[in-house]
């Protein structure tokens, strides 16, 4: 079969394969074998760089959404949303836009829910801005003198009703934060206070009223000095709902303080139909490419796997000859790679074998406050302290972003006669699955619910290996005494393919974590992750 790109475009319109660029001649046929798989990353993980001077979207699997970011000399740093996870905000480091590996967690207490950061630096520093929805909400700032920390704790600005502040100073060096709603305000010089009352600066641009989108919710705005002017990109439409929803505006003006002129090809990018591969596209930042020419970091849901979470993209801008910049639609298909730079070694590792005595990176409390002092690294073992009785609902279990559509997690586990544990996909307290084990039985969890006690077999007491397997929704468990023994398959599976934010809010994504609930504590060990065809 011989295609010009107008012909594969036109195939690409139909639902892709999990895990590929759907290049068929079947129409409507969304499981048919793949023409474009994804390269392969640590753990047979997916990334985005072909080796041969192409990428194919995701630069950053997973839920990486709301990304931030900066660039610093010929190093480009970014963190993204991460919700009420702690330790939260990881920081990525970059030297071509492609490829990522993690430096550190920015925040290690727990503030609330922190949605879209802003991370910039001015004066030989690093800060920041994070929006928090907590008691009350706020956004608040951190700084550093390295990128790699410490980072200080975090201190309330008090502006309890915006959001997604972005970092600005004006060319007589004043600082603002531009916020939700087309609003800003004044910094102190030291960026550390507000110094001014918020002002109202900028009208949105608004989409026609028959568009199918959430909600009109401004958001997101990015600010940058090009050619005389400054830019404004703004994030319309709603963050999730209808995948054709979320989109990109600009503007720009001759100045901070306006008037602001509406780009007149807005949206400059948006999901025009829910058969295309990445729904809900939006919140972008334009950052210029090693070779000097101009990039978009963004995000967007994959084509029907709400739950892999809102993953980072990376689309080519340019600015045309009347000042005004363009973003080229990710049509799915792999792109040139930005010119310049150096290909670091992407991605992170998932399985731990718990050497040492602190936590890798990834390791994240899902839910609830002050959970940190629960877990320890010891002996080669996560020792994990139970809290609650009923299990993954109120035992705030311990876990980590995966951006595979198919994966599996094995470990060994041993806990106390007074515990039950287990390994579950995990939206939320109120929505999760999996199973769990205590002294007598297994536990069915489904649909957020602790529904039945299993009888255990004979073979297995306190000590055995669990596996979770979860193939384009399909959740699958094991069990069994050792390594000596054959797995057995848990008596239920799961299609776990509504537990995301479009079913239950949050802005989560679903992952697989641990819980230990009762009294006394479980232990971890081995844990192996692996990324399946």
């Amino acid at each position: 079969m011989s295609l010009d790109r107008r012909g594969l475009l036109a195939l690409l319109a139909v639902p892709p394969t999990w895990g590929a660029v759907d290049c068929s001649d079947a129409p409507g046929q969304p499981y048919l074998p793949p023409c474009q798989p994804w390269p392969q990353g640590i753990e047979g993980q997916r990334k985005a760089d072909m080796a041969d001077g192409r990428y194919l979207n995701p630069v950053l699997a997973g839920d990486r959404p709301d990304p931030s970011v900066l660039k610093d000399g010929d190093d480009y740093y970014l963190t993204h949303s991460s919700f009420e996870a702690v330790p939260g905000l990881l920081i990525w480091h970059s030297r071509d836009l492609v490829n990522w590996q993690p430096v550190t967690n920015a925040l290690h207490e727990a503030v609330g829910s922190v949605w879209a950061p802003d991370l910039c630096k001015h004066g030989g520093r690093y800060y920041l801005y994070l929006p928090v929805k907590a008691q009350p909400n706020d956004i608040l700032v951190s700084w550093a003198d390295r990128i790699e920390g410490p980072w200080s704790r975090p201190v309330a600005l008090g502006l309890p009703r915006h959001i997604d502040p972005t970092h600005v100073a004006d060319e007589k060096g004043q600082r603002w934060l531009f916020l939700s709603g087309g609003d800003r305000v004044r910094l102190s010089d030291d960026g550390l206070k507000l110094a001014g009352p918020i002002e109202h600066v900028y009208d949105p641009w608004r989409y026609p009223e028959d568009w199918d989108v959430e909600s009109f919710s401004p958001e997101g705005p990015k600010i940058l000095r090009h050619g005389g002017w400054w830019h404004m990109l703004l994030a319309v439409g709603g963050t999730a709902g209808p995948p054709t929803g979320h989109m990109v505006i600009a503007a720009r003006s001759r100045t901070l303080d306006g008037p602001w002129e509406q780009a007149p090809h807005n949206p400059l990018m948006r999901t025009r139909s829910p058969r295309e591969r990445w729904w809900s596209r939006g919140h972008g930042s334009l950052v210029q490419g090693p070779a000097g020419d101009w990039w978009m970091l963004y995000h967007g849901y994959e084509n029907s796997f709400h739950t892999l979470g809102r993953q980072m993209l990376l689309a080519p801008a340019r600015f045309s000859a009347d000042g005004w910049f363009h973003v080229d639609a990710d049509d799915g298909v792999p792109l040139p790679k930005p010119q310049g730079g150096q290909a670091l070694p992407h991605g992170l590792p998932l399985s731990d074998d718990f050497a040492g005595n602190a936590l890798q990176a990834h390791w994240q409390f899902l839910s609830g406050t002050g959970q940190a002092s629960r877990a320890r690294v010891a002996d080669g073992k996560l020792h994990l302290r139970a809290a609650g009785s009923k299990g993954p609902g109120d035992s705030p279990p311990l876990g980590f972003i995966q951006g595979d559509p198919a994966f599996e997690v094995e470990f060994d586990l041993d806990f106390d006669e007074g515990v039950q544990a287990g390994v579950v996909m995990f939206y939320s307290p109120r929505l999760y699955a999996g199973m769990g084990a205590n002294a007598k039985n297994f536990q069915l969890h489904r649909y957020g619910q602790d529904i039945r006690a299993i009888p255990k077999p004979s073979s297995i007491a306190r000590h055995m290996q669990l596996k979770l397997r979860c193939v384009r929704h399909v959740l699958t468990l094991f069990s069994r005494a050792d390594a000596s023994q054959p797995w057995s398959k848990f008596p239920v599976q799961m299609d776990v393919s509504g537990y995301h934010h479009n079913t239950a809010g949050g802005f989560a994504s679903l992952r697989p974590a641990i819980y230990a609930a009762g009294n006394g504590e479980a232990r971890l060990s081995k844990l192996r992750y692996r990324a399946l065809d």
